[in-house]
């Protein structure tokens, strides 16, 4: 155990290829997706039935790349953490290769409870794929969210984001976890399927929803916290690389305590966030049509965050005119 714990010997990694591979394949379905929601007009609970696979494509393209790059950087358990990164790039082809085959088959990937052979073996597969693409994240997360990965700065960033991808992960549970009963829905034959879950809350599955994402505008959508929590890896990371950015041009940001309280300031306002956004769901709110409580609770997240902004800078001074003080002075 000793020597899975040892400190990396090189300073860079290639990139990862099995993910790199499942990039290649995302990027693929990209094109294929893309192109069946011009030429194939069936829908399912009103949304084309390539859109999906699309999203899928693109969820996974970003976060790939973006795990590709992270295990590059210097950090102890190495081949662990390789090995349960194949592990989600295995398991994501596979899930996501059932997502299309159902897209193909005009029928429902998620929580599709329909008798028949064919989804007989394949909804068991697609299950375990889940699981498994689960536990890659969570232990890649905890192999890395207690070690210093970079600069303080950077350390931060990916100690936030992969908990608010742990916090996302757990935020998709709930749309399986608040159902309670079975409903049914056409697919896009009309054939009546048996649904273990819904997504929506306060209206049911389908229905007005936003571009792209299908996240209903009539209604609360556990999908959005889920997602929120799922890419914050990214912002948390964009937050750093703007901060570095930034520290060549304010006196202020030159000093990596004050950008590291500000990367901490930003992750908690982003975990912030992720609790209105879900409490919001919860009530049945549409994301795009926020009441006073929630507007009340963002007003309030954003001055909080920006006090303790002014806060961090404040006491991180000034470094280029920090007084010397010479000896005898």
């Amino acid at each position: 155990m000793s020597a899975v714990l040892d400190p990396p010997r090189t300073a860079t990694r290639p990139l990862h290829r099995p993910l790199l591979l499942m990039v290649a394949s995302m990027a693929l379905l990209l094109v294929v997706s893309a192109v069946g929601m011009v030429a194939d007009d069936r829908v399912l609970l009103g949304a084309p039935v390539w859109g999906k696979p699309l999203k899928f494509a693109v969820s996974f393209i970003v976060y790939g790349l973006t795990l590709a790059w992270l295990l590059t950087l210097p950090h102890r358990a190495s081949r662990w953490t390789w090995w349960m990164a194949t592990l989600l790039a295995v398991t994501g082809m596979l899930d996501v290769g059932v997502v299309v085959v159902q897209a193909a088959r005009g029928t429902f990937s998620h929580f599709n409870q329909a008798d028949d052979p064919f989804n007989n073996v394949i909804q068991p597969i697609f299950s375990v794929g889940v699981q498994l693409l689960m536990l890659a994240n969570v232990v890649l997360a905890g192999l890395l969210i207690f070690q210093r990965v970079g600069d303080r700065v950077l350390t931060w960033a990916i100690r936030a984001g992969l908990a608010f991808v742990i916090a996302g992960i757990g935020l998709g549970l709930l749309i399986p976890v608040r159902s309670n009963e079975v409903w049914t829905a056409k697919d896009a034959a009309g054939h009546v399927v048996p649904l273990a879950a819904q997504h929506n809350v306060g209206v049911p599955d389908g229905g007005p929803g936003l571009p792209l994402t299908g996240w209903s505008t009539v209604g609360g959508d556990l999908r959005i916290p889920h997602f929120v929590g799922l890419h914050g890896l990214q912002v948390m990371l964009i937050v750093a690389l703007v901060l570095g950015f930034l520290a060549s041009r304010v006196t202020r940001l030159r000093d990596e305590q004050t950008r590291t309280g500000l990367m901490i300031v930003a992750a908690v306002a982003y975990a912030g966030l992720i609790v209105v956004v879900t409490w919001q769901a919860l009530r049945g709110q549409a994301l795009i049509h926020p009441d006073g409580q929630t507007l009340g609770a963002l007003a309030l997240l954003m001055s909080a965050t920006m006090a303790a902004g002014w806060a961090v800078l404040a006491a991180g001074g000034s470094p280029g005119r920090r007084r010397v003080v010479r000896p005898g002075a």
